[in-house]
């Protein structure tokens, strides 16, 4: 839990309770009463009300008709919806910018990759440093789209804190994230986008799926349709089995990509040509 010290900030304050949001001590629907946060936290009211719009505009808190502000409720439906804004904007913006990282971008993503890595155990490390190295392709960004995706991630991040906790994802996400960077390292624009759509339909199906197994994938898999992605569901538009299969239907990509995570994998069904 995050450390308590009187006389906080509103950034401590604000840092405080978003850590208590994501890491679960405050569930949905817990009620943060001013009274009781302020004794609770050795601070005064004015601060912490600041704190609290903070994370009100970031989605984790809402306000409820005579009952104040409350940890908002987590939706699955609301983190596929998030996923799909940033597969419609993502991957195509990463294709216009691969020219345009420098050494020492690469340098960065690099050392973010390792720390990955070696904090494998770690998840609250592994998701700051996972989002440090993806934050260096978004500094890259036009600034509209920068303000859209570090919204995104906000409202992700404690959906995706939990989901990191799972056996076999930290992994998943380092070996997509290491040929992520090696596309934009060799220019490889082509690459990049494909990699980059890859690890968002991933972690949308993963994030989901893990708390709501029956999701229905509506937008996800129309957005992905539209990316001239295909995307194995049921009729009923369903994820029968993980991983799911997915498969690029527009000329312009690596055919010889392959990748396989827990959720997904474009590999061709067994004794099917590639």
């Amino acid at each position: 839990m995050s450390e308590i010290r009187p006389g906080n900030t509103v950034d401590e304050l604000y840092q405080t309770l978003r850590e208590r949001i994501i890491e679960g001590v405050y569930v949905p629907g817990f009620r943060l009463s001013q009274g009781g946060l302020a004794a609770e936290l050795a601070t005064s009211r004015t601060p912490l009300r600041e704190a609290l719009q903070r994370l009100e505009a970031d989605g984790l808190v809402v306000s409820q008709a005579n009952r104040g502000m409350e940890v908002a409720p987590a939706s699955h439906a609301d983190v596929e919806q998030h996923y799909v804004l940033r597969l419609l904007v993502e991957p195509p913006t990463i294709a216009g910018l691969v020219g345009e990282f420098t050494a020492q971008d690469l340098e960065r993503m690099a050392a973010d990759l390792e720390t990955m890595e070696r904090d494998g155990r770690r998840v609250r490390d592994f998701q700051e440093a996972h989002l440090r190295f993806h934050q260096t392709a978004l500094r890259r960004y036009p600034k509209g789209v920068a303000d859209l995706i570090d919204m995104l991630h906000t409202r992700i991040y404690r959906h995706q804190r939990l989901y990191l906790s799972h056996p076999g994802v930290l992994e998943d996400f380092t070996a997509v994230d290491r040929i992520f960077m090696e596309a934009i390292r060799d220019g490889d624009a082509v690459l990049a986008r494909q990699v980059l759509e890859f690890h968002l339909i991933d972690a949308a199906l993963g994030l989901v799926l893990d708390g709501e197994p029956d999701h229905v994938f509506g937008a996800l898999r129309v957005a992905a349709r539209g990316l001239g992605i295909e995307l194995d569901t049921t009729p009923d538009r369903r994820i029968e089995r993980r991983p799911a299969r997915l498969r690029w239907l527009r000329q312009e990509v690596r055919h010889d990509l392959a990748l396989t995570t827990t959720n997904l994998t474009n590999a061709p069904p067994e004794g099917d040509p590639p």
